[in-house]
C-alpha cells in the first residue's frame, strides 16, 4: 500500500480516536467538547468514507458508479438524522430535530454546493484561456446522462410539496420514497455513461492498486468508517442539542446547519477537486444525485425510524418545520428549474446563493413564506424559459437507457468568432468553447 495513503488514513483514524476512547470508556465531558471530539471523528470518517466510495468506481461502472458514490458520501448524514427521528418514537421533541437536520442538509447542497462547482469551473477556464482572447463564462454544460437523474429529481420535487400540505411525513410516503430510490438506484444501474472515470487524490492511490488488493482496501475502509459513524452518530447527536443549551444557541440552528456541514465536507471537497480538474459536469452530477437521495432515500426513511422507535404511523412535523419542507421544496424546484437546459450559468448559481444567505436574515415565518413565493415565482419564469426541456426531462426516468459519453466543461461567449479547444490541464477532454 503506498505511503502516501497510508499516510492519510493513520492520520484520520488519529482525529477519530479520541471521540472512539469516550465512547469505549463511557466517559462524558462537557458539551461542547463532546460535540468537537464527537464531530470531528464524523468528518474524519466521512472523508474515509469518501475516498473509498469514490475508489469503489472502479469496480463499479455507469451511472450506479455515481448514484451510490453520492448515497455513500451521505451516510454520516443519514445517521445522524436516523437516530433523532427514531428518538422522536419515544421523545415527541426530537421529531423537529429530524426535521431540521433534514431540510438544512438539503438546502446546504443546494444553496452551497451546486454554485461552488459552477464557479470554481468558471474561475479555472477564465484562468485556462489564452491571455489575448476576450471573454466571460456563460454556463456549465452538464453531462447528456444527467438529464435521467435530473428527471427524477423533478418527480421528487412535485412530491415534496405533499409534505407541507400534508403538516406530517406518513409512513405510506415514506415507503413510497424508498421504493422511489430503489427505482432510481435500479435505472441508473441501466444507464451507461462512459467508463473514463478519473480519480483524484486519496481515492486515486487506492484506484491504481491491483484488483484484490484495491477490493480489500475498499471494503476495510467502508468497515471502519461506519464503524466510526455507527459508534458516534448518537453522542454527537446529543452533543449538539446540549451544547445548544451551553453556549445559548438555538439548538435546532446547530442540527440543522453544523451537522451537516460536517458530514457533507468531504462531498464538498470532492466535487471541488472534479471542478478544478476541469470535471464540472461530474462534479454537478454528484451533487445532483445526491439531491436525488435527499429527497427519497432520506426523507423516506424519517417515518419509518419514527415508527420503529416507538411512534405512530408518520413523522408529525409542527408549524417551523412546515415551514422549513416549504422553502426547502421551493428552493429544489428552482434549482431543477435553472439546469433543465442542462447548462448552468453562473449568475443563476450566484443567485442560488444569495438567495441561501437571504434565509439566515429573513427569520420570521411571514418573510420566510414570502421567499418561498419568490423562489416558487422564479422557478416558474425558469420552467416557462426552459419549457421545450420539461417533457424530456420528465421522459428521462422511463425512457430506454442509450449509452452517453461523459463530456464536461465550461460554456463561454465574447464578442466576435468562435472556436472550440482543449486544455492541456483537464486530460484531454473537451474544454471550453470561447468566442474570442
Amino acid at each position: 500500500m503506498p505511503v502516501a495513503l497510508i499516510r492519510r488514513v493513520v492520520v484520520c483514524l488519529i482525529i477519530a480516536a479520541p471521540a472512539i476512547t469516550l465512547r469505549i470508556a463511557d466517559v462524558e465531558l462537557a458539551p461542547v467538547i463532546e460535540l468537537l471530539a464527537y464531530g470531528a471523528a464524523v468528518v474524519a470518517a466521512a472523508f474515509l468514507l469518501a475516498w473509498a466510495a469514490e475508489a469503489a468506481q472502479k469496480d463499479i461502472s455507469g451511472a450506479l458508479a455515481i448514484a451510490l458514490l453520492a448515497l455513500i458520501a451521505v451516510l454520516p448524514e443519514y445517521a445522524v438524522d436516523f437516530y433523532f427521528a427514531f428518538r422522536s418514537g419515544s421523545e415527541a421533541q426530537y421529531a423537529h430535530f429530524a426535521a431540521a437536520n433534514m431540510t438544512g442538509s438539503n438546502r446546504l447542497l443546494l444553496g452551497i454546493g451546486w454554485p461552488l462547482v459552477v464557479i470554481i469551473c468558471a474561475l479555472r477556464a477564465r484562468r485556462a484561456a489564452p491571455p489575448e482572447s476576450s471573454r466571460t463564462v456563460e454556463a456549465l454544460r452538464l453531462d447528456p446522462g444527467s438529464r435521467l437523474d435530473i428527471g427524477f429529481l423533478v418527480l421528487l420535487c412535485i412530491i415534496a410539496f405533499a409534505i407541507p400540505v400534508l403538516g406530517s411525513i406518513p409512513l405510506w410516503l415514506g415507503i413510497g420514497l424508498v421504493a422511489f430510490f430503489v427505482a432510481y438506484l435500479w435505472r441508473a444501474g441501466r444507464s451507461e455513461v462512459g467508463d473514463d472515470a478519473e480519480f483524484l487524490g486519496a481515492a486515486a492511490l487506492i484506484a491504481d492498486l491491483p484488483r484484490t488488493a484495491r477490493r480489500f482496501t475498499v471494503v476495510v475502509l467502508f468497515a471502519v468508517s461506519a464503524g466510526i459513524i455507527l459508534a458516534c452518530a448518537e453522542p454527537f447527536s446529543e452533543a449538539l442539542v446540549a451544547s445548544g443549551s451551553a453556549l445559548g444557541i438555538d439548538s435546532y440552528f446547530l442540527v440543522q446547519w453544523l451537522a451537516p456541514a460536517a458530514s457533507e465536507a468531504p462531498e464538498f471537497i470532492i466535487a471541488a477537486m472534479f471542478a478544478l480538474r476541469g470535471m464540472g459536469s461530474a462534479a454537478i452530477g454528484t451533487l445532483i444525485a445526491a439531491k436525488v437521495n435527499q429527497w427519497s432515500l432520506l426523507v423516506g426513511s424519517l417515518p419509518i425510524a419514527h415508527l420503529l422507535g416507538g411512534g405512530g404511523t408518520g413523522l408529525p412535523l409542527d408549524g417551523r418545520q412546515i415551514e422549513e419542507f416549504a422553502l426547502t421544496a421551493t428552493q429544489s424546484l428552482l434549482g431543477v428549474a435553472l439546469i433543465l437546459s442542462l447548462r448552468f450559468h453562473w449568475a443563476a448559481a450566484l443567485g442560488l446563493a444569495g438567495l441561501f444567505g437571504l434565509q439566515f436574515i429573513v427569520t420570521d415565518t411571514s418573510g420566510r413564506y414570502v421567499l418561498c413565493a419568490i423562489q416558487a415565482g422564479l422557478a416558474l419564469v425558469f420552467l416557462i424559459v426552459h419549457r421545450r426541456d420539461i417533457l424530456p426531462t420528465l421522459r428521462a426516468p422511463f425512457a430506454r437507457a442509450t449509452p452517453s459519453p461523459a463530456v464536461g466543461g465550461v460554456q463561454a461567449a465574447g464578442v466576435r468568432g468562435s472556436a472550440v479547444g482543449r486544455d492541456p490541464t483537464d486530460g484531454g477532454d473537451p474544454a471550453t468553447r470561447v468566442r474570442a
